[in-house]
């Protein structure tokens, strides 16, 4: 009956996190592979559709805002796509667990560098926020 409280707590957890600029979904990605026992496709599944209706608000509220550069989107969402579509067709399923564990790695640095020094994200908003 009360299974569902923990779950939801994680869940929350993380969005407080994300709404704060800290990542949560790597965040919550770990907690529900390593804590809750949900295998890895599940959890990056439930991670991807806790992500997409947050980064897609985003997106809406920084264009009404202003603070979307057009120019670097022009020339960056394209080459970042060819990239993804590329590196997915060399690499597909083909990883090896070392391989994934470097990612894992990575991602956890790069958590702990947020955690850590928020004040860098900050300092990065307030340099776009002042070329307006």
């Amino acid at each position: 009956m009360t299974d569902w409280i923990i779950p939801f707590l994680c869940g929350l957890g993380a969005s407080i996190l994300s709404a704060w600029g800290v990542g949560g979904g790597t965040l919550l990605l770990l907690v529900m592979t390593l804590f809750l026992d949900v295998d890895q496709r599940t959890a990056q599944g439930i991670n991807l559709l806790f992500f997409l209706p947050t980064a897609a608000s985003a997106l809406v509220c920084h264009a009404r805002g202003g603070y979307l550069d057009k120019p670097t989107l022009k020339s960056a969402v394209p080459l970042a796509v060819a990239a993804a579509l590329a590196a997915r067709m060399v690499l597909g399923d083909s990883l090896s667990d070392t391989a994934r564990w470097a990612v894992g790695a990575g991602a956890l640095a790069c958590e702990a560098e947020t955690t850590i020094n928020p004040a860098m994200c900050w300092d990065n908003i307030e340099t776009i926020l002042n070329r307006r």
